[in-house]
């Protein structure tokens, strides 16, 4: 196997939906995107990928599948100190095996978060001069998509971190949502004016006014303006960013949810349901959090992105996706040729 040739490695054990999802989320992605997809590695339970394979009637191409044979699956709830001792030849583990010994340019993996954090950051190390790995997801928009990191990798983080996020962060927003923008980037906390929030936000704030000539820092910003297309980059730490993923998520069902209930209360609001018809549709498309399914874990020694637990069929097509732009993108030359400026000017 060859990386230049872009090949991707899948963790088919990882997730809720386990194998089965997997498999129809790739061929999901080879018929959406035939053109981008190259080729797979399967990293799993080789009799039982080959027999869903079989099940699915999936199409894709065997000569640009391959199966890479892994005896174990990581839980969702295990802890990743046991799973590193014990779970050596799990899918996940080997597929970030396969990225450390460069037989493939990226890895996809729907698993348990901190087992991926800690194995790729051991496993592969982080980039020169990065204090630590955030994960980054994009958070769709009715006006403009933004970038949320961090997103979970690193509850509690350091004002240099943060830092690094707005990096990191602005190299995301290029890859997954305008190459030629030179992103805006806000530091989350809870108000605009100067000395609000944490000891670390401050810190980190005046550490980010010092490099507003390597990003487009735009100083501190609160939740009110996350959805008012003034900021491209969200940089917060992973407790805050993984909270306020998963209510943004909860508040998408719920409103959905309600609307769906309201609307078929009497047949006057069904037929007003059926003349919107079109409106919601476009909503749905516009703002659906599955065609940004992938969270890049930013900052290792390569491409490894982290797709949702209980991501949808849609939602692993879209990862699959990303993790192949990803490992076009140069963003090993971007991050080296600022970050070693940015640490100087900071320290």
């Amino acid at each position: 196997m060859n990386s230049d040739k872009q090949i991707i490695a899948v963790d088919v054990m990882g997730g809720d939906g386990g194998i089965p999802l997997m498999i129809k989320g790739i061929e999901f992605a080879v018929k959406l995107f035939p053109s981008e997809i190259g080729e797979l590695v399967l990293v799993g339970n080789e009799a039982a990928i080959q027999e869903q394979i079989l099940r699915c009637k999936a199409t894709f191409r065997h000569k640009d599948v391959k199966i890479y044979n892994a005896s174990q699956a990581i839980d969702m709830a295990e802890k990743p100190m046991h799973a590193l001792k014990n779970k050596k030849d799990s899918s996940m583990f080997r597929a970030v095996d396969l990225l450390r010994e460069k037989q493939v340019a990226g890895i996809l993996s729907c698993g348990n978060t901190g087992c991926l954090v800690a194995g790729g950051t051991l496993k592969l190390g982080v980039m020169p001069g990065i204090d630590r790995p955030a994960l980054a997801t994009v958070i769709p928009a009715p006006t403009n998509h933004f970038v949320l990191v961090d997103v979970g990798a690193n509850p509690a983080t350091s004002a240099k971190s943060l830092v690094h996020n707005a990096l990191l962060g602005t190299l995301y927003y290029k890859a997954a949502i305008d190459p030629q923008k030179d992103p805006r980037v806000g530091l989350l906390t809870i108000g605009t004016e100067e000395g609000k929030g944490s000891e670390t936000i401050c810190t980190a704030h005046e550490m980010l006014k010092k490099i507003n000539g390597e990003i487009r820092y735009c100083g501190l910003i609160e939740g009110f303006q996350l959805f008012g297309g003034e900021i491209d980059v969200v940089i917060c730490d992973g407790f805050v960013g993984n909270i306020l993923l998963k209510a943004i998520e909860s508040l998408a069902g719920t409103i959905k949810n309600y609307i769906k209930a309201e609307m078929k209360k009497n047949l006057l609001r069904m037929l007003g349901a059926f003349l919107a018809s079109g409106a919601f549709r476009a909503m749905k498309r516009d703002l659906t959090a599955d065609k940004y399914g992938g969270a890049p874990l930013l900052g290792l020694n390569g491409i490894v992105v982290k797709a949702h637990g209980s991501s949808s069929v849609e939602a692993v097509a879209h990862a699959l996706r990303l993790t192949f732009r990803l490992s076009k993108m140069n963003g090993e030359q971007f991050l080296n040729n600022r970050i070693e400026k940015i640490n100087l000017l900071i320290e």
